[in-house]
C-alpha cells in the first residue's frame, strides 16, 4: 500500500507542510501558481533551501500585504474565485471549516459570527491552498496518510486575543476532533499551529506513536521560521506499507495484586471490558514472601488507560499501575454475522464473527459462545457439535 507518512517531531504549520510536500517531490511551478492565485492582494511566493540543526530543508515564505480579519464566509468566496480545481478548493474549504468550528466552539460564537485574524490572512490562505494543491499532485487521493505523533510544544503564545497557552484553544479543539496523537514539547513555544493541525485532521487517517513498518522511497524536510535547540522541520515520506493486517494503536497495563480473591478478579474483567478494554489476562504468580498472587495485563486505547488504570485500583487495592512500552498491535478486521442453524428441524440463530485481513482474505470464524450455550440448552445438542454447525455454514455464506 503506497503512503504519506507525516513526522511532526518539531509540530507543523502551513508552510512547512508546503515545503515539505514540494521536498517530497510535488510539481513547485504547479504549487506557487496555486498560491499565488489567491487574488485579495499582490501575493509572492519565495522558496529556498536552508538548514535547520545541520538538516537541509525547504523554507516557503509567502508575503502579503493583507491584514486578514475575514470571516469563514469571506475566506470561502475568495477561495471558490481562485479559479483552482474543484478537488482541491473542496479540500482547501474543508481545512478552513475545521479551523473555523473550533474557534465557533472556543469562543461560543455562531460560525457566521466568526472573524478569523492572522487565519484569514492572504498568506495563511495561500499556504493552506499550496499544501492541498501540493497533496494532490503527489496524487492524495490513491495514498494513505499516516502521521507519527504530533510535538504541539509548550509555554505560551501570542496571538489576536492575548497570551494564550500551548497548544492554544482552537488548535486544541481541532486536535479533539481528529485522530492525531500529541504530546507536549520538546522546547517552550508553539510548534502546532491550527493550519497546521487543520491540515494535518484532514488528511491523516492513521496516527501511530511511531514509524509502521515500511519501505521509504522519497524523503522530503519543511523548514519551519524559528532556529531552535531542535532542527524546526516537517519530515515526510513517501513509503509502502504492509495492507494485509491492521496497525491499531494501544497501551498495556499492568499491576501485580495479592489478597484478591477470584470472584473480584471476575468482577474486575467485567467490569473493564465494559469500560472499553480490549483484552485482560490474569496470570496467577508467586508474590514477594512467597505469597500466592496474580498478575493482570490489561490492552487498552491510550485514551482510555488513566481511566482503566484508577478502575483496577479501586476494585483491587493496588497502589500502582504500570504502563509498558506498547507500540501498537497488528489487528484483523472482524465484523458479526447472524447464522442460522437447523437442528432437528428448528431453525436457531447463532452470531459468528469473521475475521479478515485488510484485503478481505479470511483468516478465522468463530461462533459467539453466548450464542451457542442458548441453542445447546434449547436444542439439548453438545455445545461443541452447535460451534462446527454455526462455523461451517459461516465457511458456505463466506464461499457464496
Amino acid at each position: 500500500m503506497k503512503a504519506i507518512v507525516f513526522d511532526p517531531f518539531s509540530g507543523a504549520s502551513g508552510d512547512m507542510l508546503v515545503g515539505t510536500l514540494i521536498d517530497l517531490g510535488a510539481d513547485r511551478e504547479a504549487v506557487v501558481s496555486a498560491m499565488t492565485s489567491v487574488n485579495i492582494c499582490d501575493v509572492g511566493v519565495d522558496i529556498e533551501r536552508i538548514s535547520r540543526c545541520g538538516i537541509t530543508a525547504t523554507r516557503v515564505k509567502v508575503t502579503a500585504n493583507d491584514a486578514g480579519d475575514r470571516s469563514y464566509y469571506d475566506v470561502v468566496k475568495v477561495v471558490d474565485e481562485s479559479g483552482l480545481d474543484n478537488k482541491i478548493i473542496e479540500d482547501v474549504v474543508s481545512v478552513f471549516k475545521r479551523i473555523a468550528s473550533a474557534e465557533s466552539i472556543v469562543h461560543g460564537k455562531p460560525l457566521e459570527d466568526m472573524i478569523f485574524h492572522e487565519v484569514g490572512s492572504a498568506d495563511a490562505i495561500a499556504d493552506v491552498i499550496g499544501a492541498c494543491t501540493a497533496l494532490h499532485d503527489l496524487d492524495v487521493n490513491n495514498l494513505e496518510v499516516y502521521s507519527t505523533q504530533v510535538s504541539v510544544g509548550g509555554g505560551f503564545t501570542e496571538c489576536g486575543h492575548g497570551r494564550l497557552p500551548v497548544p492554544a484553544p482552537a488548535t486544541m479543539q481541532i486536535l479533539q476532533e481528529s485522530c492525531l496523537i500529541w504530546r507536549g514539547g520538546p522546547v517552550e513555544r508553539e510548534l502546532l499551529t491550527p493550519t497546521g493541525a487543520a491540515l494535518l485532521a484532514h488528511y491523516v487517517r492513521h496516527c501511530l506513536p511511531f514509524y509502521p513498518k515500511m519501505r521509504v522511497y522519497e524523503v522530503g524536510y519543511g523548514a519551519g521560521d524559528y532556529d531552535m535547540d531542535v532542527p524546526n522541520a516537517l519530515r515526510s515520506v513517501i513509503a509502502d506499507i504492509p495492507d494485509d493486517l491492521v496497525y491499531d494503536d494501544v497501551e498495556m497495563l499492568e499491576t501485580n495484586v495479592d489478597d484478591v480473591t477470584g470472584e473480584v478478579l471476575g468482577y474486575l474483567i467485567d467490569d473493564l471490558l465494559s469500560y472499553g478494554a480490549l483484552d485482560i489476562s490474569v496470570i496467577p504468580a508467586t508474590m514477594k514472601k512467597g505469597r500466592s498472587g496474580h498478575v493482570i495485563k490489561v490492552v487498552c486505547k491510550p485514551a482510555d488507560s488513566v481511566m482503566l488504570a484508577g478502575r483496577i485500583m479501586r476494585q483491587t487495592g493496588s497502589l500502582g499501575v504500570r504502563i509498558l512500552p506498547v507500540r501498537h498491535r497488528l489487528i484483523a478486521l472482524r465484523r458479526s454475522q447472524t447464522i442460522s442453524v437447523e437442528i432437528n428441524g428448528e431453525k436457531y440463530n447463532v452470531s459468528v464473527k469473521i475475521a479478515t485481513d485488510a484485503k478481505g482474505n479470511l483468516i478465522d470464524v468463530s461462533a459467539e459462545f453466548d450464542d451457542v450455550i442458548r441453542v445447546a440448552k434449547q436444542s439439548g445438542v453438545p455445545i461443541k457439535q452447535i460451534i462446527r454447525m454455526a462455523e461451517d455454514a459461516a465457511m458456505n455464506y463466506i464461499s457464496l
